[in-house]
């Protein structure tokens, strides 16, 4: 027998948030995080003491909430959709929150980007500081870990780690998430070990990062361009690892265990750590002198070539545009740029595919003596930011409602139970 709905409303009248709440299943905080994001409106109650709301708006979120819950956060086509507010990608454009990311880039920082996603406000001069105890409890669990171990590794166990020195973890109301927010991304960072010994763990974010990833002096051109790759990175609408990250926000994971789960899927080869193969690749080419054998090698064995195409963008990716352009600005990039360039024209015999942004990470990080992991760990702390915002969306829908049925397709039941497997047995003597 199907569930049958609640009975109607009486929608004569306002309901108190606790009435709200109870028909909506979920807790207060959660109806004033609806207010916040447009989903419902609300009136302030007779005398100032509270919120009512609209019973004929409320009944029609809680249908809409039981439609998804009974056919999963489906969109067309059986194709996984969410509701965000966060980013959208149009015609090789993007925008955080209706806003030009190229644009919001170019003219702000990665911190003030982030508040931006956060809140919808421009903080201007934000920064983010950790907490000593935080960044001493990471800093000791990345370092117990081997020498070979991946930057990404490290940013994993380092977010773990800084959760158990935050007994304030489980509060997921939006000031306490933020919070967290701003500390958690300088206390990654902070976890990092550094390459030049001088450095210094304050000022800009980007700059923090910079003696993390290589030896080399930075002057206000490099600096620029690694500050804008953070800020441009930081949302991508839902990709794999951001997915990840909003299915653990649903079943109210806290915010440094949904970050964990970001992290733990970026490493894939097809995700965060695209950016190495193509570092790898303009490598090669700047060896060998020209991108026409390294490309005929990848495409002999049968490999696609990284840093090229968008399953996204028709045309070339904005964000790649837009680092290629800082970069042609730093003259040591040259060779690099060339290279890249020359993997794009060669390719486009074969077959016109434009760069992405993890070819431009590649030029960042091959012209400035980073390693070829370099560009995931930009990708990563980048991306946090993004992370913790879907957290938020989340934290303010249905709880669980991130859960797709599967379709089995297995022998149909029932069937008897196995029989032991003696084969393999040796006989007793």
């Amino acid at each position: 027998m199907r569930d049958q709905d609640p009975s109607p409303v009486d929608t004569d009248r306002r309901l108190s948030t606790k009435e709200t709440a109870e028909l909506l299943g979920v807790k207060p905080e959660t109806v004033y995080a609806y207010v916040s994001r447009g989903l419902l409106s609300s009136r302030r109650a007779a005398g100032g003491r509270g919120s009512t709301f609209d019973a004929e708006e409320v009944e029609a979120l809680a249908r809409r909430n039981r439609r998804e819950s009974s056919g999963g956060a489906g969109g067309p086509g059986g194709e996984l959709s969410v509701r965000t507010r966060l980013t959208l990608i149009d015609t090789d454009r993007y925008y955080f929150r209706g806003v030009d990311a190229v644009e919001l880039a170019g003219r702000h920082t990665y911190e003030e980007v982030a508040e931006w996603l956060w809140t919808g406000r421009l903080r201007p001069g934000a920064s983010f500081t950790a907490p000593e105890a935080s960044v001493a409890v990471a800093r000791r669990a990345a370092a117990a870990l081997p020498e070979h171990t991946t930057p990404t590794d490290r940013l994993r166990v380092a977010a773990i780690a800084a959760a158990t020195a935050d007994p304030l973890r489980f509060d997921l109301s939006e000031d306490a998430v933020l919070g967290t927010a701003r500390t958690l991304i300088p206390t990654l960072v902070a976890a990092l070990p550094p390459v030049r010994l001088d450095h210094r763990d304050t000022g800009p974010l980007a700059h923090r990062l910079w003696a993390r990833l290589t030896g080399r002096q930075a002057d206000e051109a490099h600096l620029r361009v690694l500050d804008t790759a953070l800020a441009l990175l930081v949302d991508h609408d839902l990709a794999a690892s951001t997915l990840a990250v909003r299915v653990a926000a649903s079943a109210r994971a806290h915010a440094y265990a949904a970050v964990s789960a970001g992290l733990g899927v970026l490493e894939g080869p097809l995700h965060g750590a695209a950016s190495g193969l193509a570092h790898k690749l303009l490598l090669e080419v700047l060896d060998q002198g020209g991108a026409a054998p390294v490309i005929a090698d990848e495409l002999r064995a049968g490999r696609r070539i990284p840093g090229l195409g968008h399953r996204l963008y028709a045309g070339e990716d904005p964000r790649a545009r837009a680092l290629f352009s800082l970069l042609e600005e730093i003259p040591h990039a040259a060779p690099a740029l060339a290279a890249a360039r020359d993997v794009v024209a060669t390719t486009a015999r074969h077959t016109p595919l434009h760069a992405n942004v993890d070819l431009a990470l590649a030029v960042l990080t091959a012209s400035c003596g980073m390693p070829a992991t370099a560009g995931e760990t930009i990708f990563a702390v980048a991306r946090t930011a993004g992370w913790i915002a879907h957290a938020l969306e989340e934290y303010g829908e249905r709880p669980l409602r991130m859960r797709p049925s599967g379709q089995y397709v297995g022998p149909k039941p029932p069937r008897p139970l196995p029989e032991q497997d003696t084969s393999g047995v040796r006989s007793q003597p």
